[in-house]
């Protein structure tokens, strides 16, 4: 299998890309669905929410974290979870540009 190269790339497709990744797993859009739902911030209530185990919603808050999509604050022995509002806006722009495009195209046809 080649290897991506992400150099030929620009930093904007790259880092749509690597959020485009990380929401592309089941469990990761429960993660997300759930902190909306709850619209505060969490500590340990996502186990309780999934029907995986503990370090099964470990590692996806992990890569829902490392791609900046959530924010996780230690709090005594949890870490509480929140959306990152700012990168789901990045999301929210690319996928505006995306359906501006398809309306002038079917208004066009």
């Amino acid at each position: 299998m080649g290897a991506t190269k992400t150099e030929h790339f620009t930093d904007k497709q790259n880092e749509l890309a690597v959020l485009a990744k990380a929401i592309g797993h089941p469990a990761r859009v429960a993660i997300i669905d759930y902190l909306l739902k709850v619209d505060a911030c969490i500590c340990g209530d996502i186990v309780n929410e999934l029907p995986l185990a503990q370090p099964t919603v470990s590692q996806h808050l992990k890569e829902l974290k490392n791609a900046g999509l959530i924010t996780g604050e230690i709090e005594g022995n949890a870490i509480c979870y929140c959306i990152n509002q700012k990168t789901f806006s990045k999301l929210q722009q690319f996928f505006t540009r995306i359906n501006t495009k398809i309306e002038k195209k079917n208004n066009c046809c």
